[in-house]
């Protein structure tokens, strides 16, 4: 019974304060280019700054974005386009709404995020298994943190209304058969399951591998197992 809010929290209290026990600080140094290369500090500190990432990507473009309601439109993919192309942002066909408004996002807002910072309220067209926002229209109650500029977790209130989710899916469909390789295909066993039940949940994913490189002071790590895990709270 967790949902978006409660896992914020809860990720910023453990990686606040896992870095506080391991160096007896908030603030550590991190060599993203080596140890030859230039020293950047990492501020731990919380609370992390948060960021909604619409309201964002509108302040720093000087533009109104079309209503969220609207992204899986035509006419908000071509204005994504344009602006993309506007700004010299190349994004390699499919050009979709979600890979452009991903292209986006990467120049504009995660170049941005050195200190850990959360990118908050995804448009559901980028986020399939996540909720949709209980006040913003289109949106999502799903985050994403970056610490020097990459992601370390990403979490979302479950979306658990079969019928959404079956939608949510054929639109990935779509794009995948547009050529969006990173797109999803329709998982009839997974929406049989949410006609079963699924009560209120929270989704988390955490890379170790690249927090324990950032940690560590390292720019790269090998290991034998997942370096992904995931939990469901």
């Amino acid at each position: 019974y967790a949902d978006f809010n409660d896992l914020i929290e809860i990720t910023e209290i453990m990686i606040s304060e896992m870095v506080k026990a391991i160096h007896g600080t908030y603030k550590i140094n991190y060599h993203p280019e080596g140890s030859e290369g230039p020293e950047e500090e990492i501020d731990f500190t919380p609370p992390f700054r948060r960021v909604s990432m619409i309201k964002t990507l509108e302040e720093k473009l000087n533009v109104k974005f079309p209503p969220a309601t609207t992204f899986n439109s035509k006419e908000t993919t071509e204005f994504l386009s344009q602006l993309c192309a506007k700004h010299q942002i190349e994004c390699p066909p499919p050009r979709t709404t979600a890979r452009l408004l991903d292209k986006l996002v990467g120049d504009f807002i995660e170049e941005t995020c050195i200190n850990p910072t959360f990118i908050c309220e995804h448009p559901q067209i980028m986020s399939p298994l996540a909720k949709y926002h209980r006040s913003e229209p289109g949106l999502t109650e799903r985050f994403e943190l970056f610490v020097m500029k990459k992601e370390v977790c990403n979490a979302y209130t479950e979306l658990n209304d079969p019928m959404v989710q079956r939608e949510r899916f054929a639109q990935q469909a779509n794009d995948k058969a547009a050529g969006d390789d990173e797109a999803q295909l329709i998982d009839e066993n997974f929406c049989t399951a949410l006609e079963y039940g699924l009560p209120p949940t929270g989704g988390w994913g955490l890379g170790i591998d690249r927090l324990t490189m950032f940690l560590t002071d390292t720019n790269n790590i090998k290991v034998n197992i997942s370096h992904i895990f995931i939990a469901r709270i």
